[in-house]
């Protein structure tokens, strides 16, 4: 029996066991495959493990979208896109430039696109802030569990936006967001008692300071340590 001889829900089940290559690579055999590829129906998740991988053409956004999730656990967040902007060389900055608005574009098309996001994970994810947040709070009313981990622009901005509009929300984690704070989180919990709230490490941290600033040479040397 030929796999084309299937009916649709037979082979929409049989993509569902591929990654998201394998799907794409099928979908090129015939149009009857390429259908059942563009499927939203299919697309209820997706996984990338860096942010060069939104860039690839191996998936398809829509509503039937449920549960997103982005990590990138690479020595270049840490020791590049972690670093304050003013505090970057010209080569760091020139590194950033080639991914720094690639989540955030990307958000802006699950936005549009995924009104039925119910979770969203985002780690390491050096280069979103708050402005993702809100746009996504705001647009993706379903959302049930946001987790934001080692997003270091993110503020208690993100936090007020939780409480203002994570109407659906059941679950937030911030950990290891530096530029979080004890205030912004204890006002969360005080306007949002439902949510399960963690913050792990994250007001605990030094934030960053801008160069106007002045910042104590024991911070300082404490953060330079930290990241080192």
């Amino acid at each position: 029996m030929r796999l084309t001889q299937l009916n649709r829900e037979c082979l929409l089940h049989l993509f569902s066991f591929l990654d998201k290559d394998s799907r794409r690579n099928l979908s090129l055999a015939c149009c009857q495959l390429r259908e059942v590829y563009l499927d939203p129906c299919l697309w209820n998740l997706l996984h990338f493990s860096s942010p060069c991988q939104l860039r690839w053409d191996n998936y398809v956004l829509g509503p039937s979208l449920r549960y997103l999730t982005i990590c990138w656990y690479s020595s270049r967040v840490q020791l590049v896109c972690n670093i304050e902007d003013w505090l970057k060389t010209s080569f760091q900055k020139d590194i950033c430039s080639k991914h720094e608005s690639l989540v955030s574009t990307f958000l802006a098309h699950v936005c549009h696109m995924c009104p039925n996001l119910l979770t969203l994970t985002l780690s390491g994810c050096a280069h979103i802030t708050d402005q993702e947040v809100v746009s996504v709070l705001q647009c993706c009313k379903k959302l049930r569990s946001l987790r934001l981990e080692n997003c270091v622009r993110i503020t208690d901005r993100s936090l007020q936006a939780i409480a203002e509009h994570g109407d659906n929300l059941e679950e937030v984690r911030v950990d290891f967001c530096r530029n979080i704070t004890q205030t912004g989180l204890q006002s969360c919990k005080e306007m949002r008692p439902i949510i399960q709230l963690s913050a792990e490490r994250s007001a605990d941290m030094i934030p960053d300071i801008k160069p106007e600033e002045k910042e104590p040479l024991g911070k300082a040397l404490q953060k330079f340590l930290q990241y080192s």
